[in-house]
């Protein structure tokens, strides 16, 4: 069994991943490449590092401390080829200001435990818990199942949010110790899905099958909730929405309950500059308010029960007013 985990960072207080208040433990990994994704620094299995150029004080320490020679200065720019880059992390080390950042780092299972658990009282309170995400945390199932058992013995409420693009057998060593599945379903057809995330979808139908299989078997003791992330002419198409609507109805009756159309949004756009990243969404805006509305109808139109139907995320009013 896995001693290590390699996780991106832990986000207190979350309410967005499964229900009362969270931590959510972002795993490092995917097995897909959604042209979307709005946790691109999940991508990589490896830990990586990044530049934060506002924090920048053009000392120049660390362009004298890197052994690689994977920076270089441009006038007031410092340029890191990432692929030389090893993320040795001596250039975060040396900063005096904080303009380097190691994206993801290595920790055992007790240590996270421990961490998870101090925040416990908030569970209770709230009936929320711990939620591992991603990237895609059954690349590290091994480590999530280990973590899970511990919070799970502890009394912790525990999700699992995935793609549904890995064996089953990673399913099996992690769903004993999760009370709750979010399962994302983006596409229905498989050569759309193919061209948006890089795979085709065969795998992840027939893991939610198995999913659905192991949660009914459970015996009400565990439960499934579907995600859909609302893309501008990928995802949030009528025929798409009606076509996963008409699936979870046909396919899951009665064991899926809450099919979630999440917003698209566009906070990322800086996580994908420092990484060195295209976006192909960068100059998309968010979804206003009656946009939101039209896709939630759409979704409504197909058999699966409206009343299951939620829409999260903010609409392009509330963020102008926010900020």
């Amino acid at each position: 069994m896995s001693e290590l985990g390699t996780i991106l960072h832990l986000q207190r207080l979350s309410t967005e991943d499964g229900p009362g208040i969270r931590t959510t433990v972002f795993m490092k990994g995917c097995s897909l490449r959604c042209a979307w994704c709005h946790n691109p620094e999940s991508f990589s299995p490896q830990v990586q590092v990044q530049r934060i150029e506002t924090n920048c004080i053009h000392c120049g320490l660390c362009l004298q401390v890197c052994p690689q020679g994977c920076l270089v200065a441009n006038g007031n720019e410092i340029i890191l080829n990432h692929q030389l880059c090893d993320a040795c992390g001596k250039c975060v080390q040396e900063c005096p200001s904080g303009a380097w950042e190691l994206l993801g780092k290595k920790i055992s299972v007790e240590d996270l435990a421990t961490e998870l658990l101090k925040d416990r009282s908030y569970y209770q309170t709230s009936s929320g818990g711990v939620t591992f995400s991603g990237g895609e945390p059954l690349l590290q199932a091994d480590f999530c199942a280990a973590v899970m058992s511990r919070l799970q013995a502890a009394g912790v409420h525990t999700a699992l949010d995935t793609c549904g693009m890995v064996s089953q057998s990673q399913f099996v060593k992690v769903l004993p110790h999760t009370d709750l599945v979010l399962f994302d379903l983006k596409l229905m057809d498989p050569h759309a899905h193919q061209d948006h995330t890089g795979q085709h979808n065969e795998l992840i139908l027939r893991n939610l099958i198995f999913v659905r299989d192991y949660i009914r078997a459970a015996g009400g003791s565990k439960k499934l909730w579907v995600r859909t992330p609302l893309i501008p002419d990928a995802t949030d198409l009528p025929l798409n929405l009606f076509a996963i609507g008409n699936f979870l109805a046909s396919e899951l009756d009665g064991t899926v309950k809450r099919w979630e159309l999440c917003a698209f949004n566009n906070l990322c756009r800086d996580k994908y500059r420092r990484l060195g990243l295209q976006w192909q969404y960068d100059q998309t805006q968010l979804y206003t308010q009656s946009q939101l509305n039209e896709r939630h109808a759409w979704a409504q139109a197909s058999p699966f029960p409206n009343e299951k139907i939620i829409i999260t995320g903010a609409s392009r009013v509330h963020a102008e007013v926010g900020g």
